[in-house]
């Protein structure tokens, strides 16, 4: 992994995660319907095929690519996980505006940026068991990392402890809080989707 980030490294890894998207729609489908309304896939597809779309169209500038991101991303979706991705790409796009590169450490500075705007928007609070908790773990992670080549390691162990440490939880928050014990030993459907996402890269 270089030193530094920019849009050929995003427009690369995005690439990966749209892939990745389209290929667990039915697993996030199946994961959402019992939790949910069972549309994540859906929503992660069309989400995917239009960030796809705009790819080669990604200006220069890190702050305007990752806005541009999340403005495909509403233009399809209107689902709440769709809103939260849309959010927090917004929200780090501030951090960045005018940045055409970035160092790999400031990536844990942009996630923090981007769960807590999640959060406002969502009114979701860490602890709940939602895609947030896994999104923070994932940011402490890379902090902790620094600028070590093992990041992305370090982000894929955050994510895979989230999801370990939240599964025998009550959900709290959103469509899910609404099956009590139900959800308790059952996996967030977002925090699947992020584990898939970083899995990807």
């Amino acid at each position: 992994m270089p030193d530094t980030l920019t849009v050929h490294t995003l427009k690369s890894g995005l690439e990966k995660i749209c892939t990745a998207l389209e290929e667990a729609a039915d697993e996030l489908n199946q994961a959402d319907g019992v939790l949910g309304d069972g549309d994540l896939g859906v929503t992660t597809v069309r989400g995917a095929r239009s960030l796809r779309m705009i790819l080669p169209e990604l200006p220069d500038d890190l702050g305007m690519a990752l806005m541009k991101c999340a403005q495909a991303f509403t233009q399809v979706s209107g689902s709440t996980f769709g809103t939260l991705i849309a959010t927090g790409l917004m929200a780090s796009s501030r951090r960045v505006k005018g940045q055409k590169e970035i160092l790999r450490s400031e990536l844990s500075e942009l996630t923090a940026d981007a769960v807590d705007a999640m959060s406002q928007r969502s009114n979701a609070e860490l602890g709940d068991k939602t895609v947030l908790d896994a999104l923070d773990r994932l940011g402490k992670a890379l902090a902790e990392a620094g600028d070590s080549n093992d990041m992305l390691e370090a982000a894929k162990r955050g994510v895979d402890e989230a999801l370990e440490d939240f599964r025998p939880r009550l959900s709290k928050a959103g469509r899910a809080r609404i099956f009590g014990e139900k959800s308790v030993g059952l996996d967030d459907p977002g925090m699947l989707a992020l584990k898939r996402m970083i899995d990807a890269l």
